[in-house]
């Protein structure tokens, strides 16, 4: 779990909330037609500018952002360097039984080529198609993300308009102007909220997360194709390390 997200997300609206029921009378904030034009503005906008596919895929993208953590790169290198020592000295159909012990499936099905004896351009191929594909998914979710975080303010505005239409329709009754007027605020604190707290922040953690994870999954192809070379493991860790900067490399020996 991304516990640095869940812990900002709620710092931030630990601080709205406090400094809300710290004013005064929190109930002012609330008001259901202002977050029904926000919320149901944005995600209508959204839906019109994506397909409903790509729209019901942001909720998985969102969950394996926050829930789902990377491999650590030390054991991920590890375990490579320990599968090209066994494939040197026992053949590739040695590391049959190592493939469910790798744990990430892109890794399971990287070593599963090796196994099956596929060529090294057909490994770095296939694997490679997958790095896209799974970049080109977050890239659409990211852009789903920032779509949100770009109209949830917008509608919030929109919202603004259109309680100060109904308070300038009413203006007979001056008692009534202080009211109107913070309900037709509220909208734009509703957008600003949802923008600035969730959208936009998950947006950029999303293309950071797509960052590390193709880079991840590249340094496993590099070590794959030294494995199906029939490279020797510190030749293995050498070309996995060369993704690492120069202070982060470390020294790894077999374990088998």
């Amino acid at each position: 779990m991304d516990l640095g997200t869940i812990i900002g997300i709620a710092a931030g609206f630990a601080c709205v909330a406090i400094t809300i029921i710290s004013g005064g009378d929190a109930a002012v904030f609330v008001n259901a037609p202002s977050m029904l034009i926000v919320v149901g503005g944005m995600i209508s906008a959204t839906l019109m500018h994506f397909s409903l596919g790509q729209f019901k895929s942001i909720f998985g993208v969102v969950k394996k952002t926050l829930l789902c953590k990377l491999p650590d790169t030390k054991d991920v290198i590890q375990k490579m360097v320990n599968y090209s020592a066994i494939n040197r000295r026992d053949g590739s159909l040695a590391l049959e039984k190592k493939i469910n012990e790798a744990g990430d499936k892109f890794f399971i099905k990287a070593l599963r080529m090796v196994v099956d004896g596929q060529a090294e351009t057909l490994i770095e191929k296939q694997l490679g198609r997958e790095i896209d594909n799974l970049v080109e998914r977050h890239g659409i979710g990211k852009k789903i993300l920032e779509f949100m975080g770009a109209s949830a303010p917008a509608f919030g505005m929109l919202g603004t308009l259109i309680g100060l239409v109904q308070m300038l329709g009413s203006l007979e009754d001056p008692s009534q102007i202080g009211v109107g007027m913070a309900t037709a605020l509220i909208t734009t604190f509703y957008g600003s909220v949802l923008a600035n707290m969730i959208f936009i922040p998950l947006a950029g953690k999303l293309g950071i997360r797509s960052k590390d994870e193709a880079l991840m999954r590249e340094m496993i192809v590099e070590g794959i194709l030294g494995i199906a070379a029939g490279e020797a493991p510190t030749a293995v860790k050498d070309r996995m390390q060369t993704f690492l900067a120069t202070g982060k490399r470390f020294n790894v020996r077999p374990k088998i």
